[in-house]
């Protein structure tokens, strides 16, 4: 199986429009992050997609992504929804609806925002979808073919998923993950998890918060996802980490046993 990064970055991405500072102005293409996604490939060749915000179609195209058989919703904020009408193409060159998933919040969310994908309509083109809302409590078997694990975290006071498929486990924009969740994905092979800044933050968890809940996990390896330009240069925060985590970068692929 394999994860690509579509996209690491906050709401803003990164460089941040307007800003001055010197991880804004870096040359280095580790330090350019869109809005926060990831593509998994499976060994049955199917593609699940992890998020789908506004970045979405500069990132199917930049991973060259021919079809797409799921979609993953951690939670409906704009920057992980914002590019759902994009899935257009997907529909005419599948024949099909695309299948997406999420927690209870996340479809009411969606529904309303994309109120013209799931009514009656008549226009040709529009977005097709089918929504499937799953409770986080038991798997579920998703259209990919592949048996999801949701992990229910705490984004302030909004509940969001993270998702477990085999030996990965992909957590963002948390600020909780209670033991019973946390026992989820005890021992995976990798972890995926947001760490927005350094210094604590209100709805994200931070750099030193990131590390305390891997060093929980005990994953093999560790990525770091949807981190703003406060983090700092990934050349010299990547020094930093401990050995097995790493700050992840749009475009990285790696491979999950």
């Amino acid at each position: 199986m394999r994860l690509t990064f579509l996209g690491t970055g906050t709401s803003q991405g990164v460089p941040v429009i307007a800003c001055t500072c010197h991880v804004c102005h870096s040359q280095d293409p580790h330090d350019k992050h869109l809005r926060t996604s990831a593509l998994i490939e499976t060994e049955k060749g199917k593609n699940i997609l992890i998020d789908i915000g506004p970045d979405f179609r500069e990132q199917m195209l930049r991973a060259q992504v021919t079809h797409l058989d799921s979609i993953l919703i951690t939670h409906a904020h704009r920057d992980h929804v914002g590019g759902l009408d994009d899935i257009r193409p997907f529909n005419w060159t599948q024949r099909q609806k695309m299948d997406i998933y999420c927690n209870h919040e996340a479809r009411l969310a969606i529904e309303r925002d994309y109120h013209y994908i799931f009514s009656p309509h008549e226009f040709p083109g529009l977005p097709e979808a089918n929504i499937h809302e799953i409770s986080g409590d038991e798997p579920v078997l998703v259209s990919a073919g592949e048996e999801v694990i949701p992990i229910k975290a705490m984004h302030k006071d909004l509940p969001v998923l993270g998702f477990r498929i085999n030996q990965l486990a992909y957590i963002t924009d948390a600020n909780f993950i209670s033991d019973t969740e946390l026992n989820k994905i005890k021992n995976v092979d990798t972890l995926v998890l947001n760490a927005l800044r350094k210094q604590k933050h209100f709805s994200h968890f931070c750099l030193p918060e990131a590390i305390e809940i891997i060093e929980r996990v005990k994953p093999r390896m560790a990525y770091l996802t949807h981190v703003s330009h406060e983090m700092g240069l990934y050349a010299v925060t990547e020094k930093e980490l401990p050995e097995n985590v790493h700050l992840a970068y749009d475009g990285l692929q790696i491979e999950v046993d």
